[in-house]
């Protein structure tokens, strides 16, 4: 819901544990605007797919996006809306860099009365070099006008 004044904190929604699978993941807030938000995952022995590449599976990188592009919707907004992904489209460009953090940034491009709009990119240290792109549709059950 959209509260009169209410002013939707990304750094305080993570800090207060919001997120469950966010928060075993080890999500942090990194930074935001008024429609994006960057989340930043850190490297963990037990996000790894495959042990001998030591790379971060397409999993928690996906969960990630999901979390940074469905919060930038809400960014848009300036208050929490529950909403559903109905589509979140990733294009893997190129793995992980073993060892690094993963940043994610997420986009809300346009808002219609019941779909979202999104969009975003994560690197691991370089924004020019992404490891991924994703394009993606959330929806509000109850709108969001």
């Amino acid at each position: 819901m959209t509260v009169p004044g209410f002013v939707f904190d990304p750094e305080r929604f993570l800090r207060n544990g919001a997120g469950g699978h966010g928060r075993r993941l080890g999500l942090h807030y990194h930074a935001h605007g008024l429609d994006w938000v960057e989340l930043a995952l850190p490297y963990s022995e037990e996000q790894i797919g495959d042990p001998a590449s030591g790379v971060i599976a397409s999993g928690p990188i996906l969960s990630m996006m999901d979390m940074a592009t469905s919060m930038a919707v809400w960014l848009k907004l300036n208050g929490f809306r529950p909403h559903a992904t109905l589509d979140l489209r990733v294009d893997y460009l190129r793995p992980a860099t073993p060892g690094k953090t993963v940043i994610g940034r997420g986009e809300c491009y346009r808002l219609t009365r019941s779909i979202a709009f999104v969009r975003g990119t994560a690197h691991d240290g370089d924004p020019a070099d992404p490891l991924a792109h994703v394009a993606g549709t959330f929806m509000a059950p109850e709108g969001y006008r």
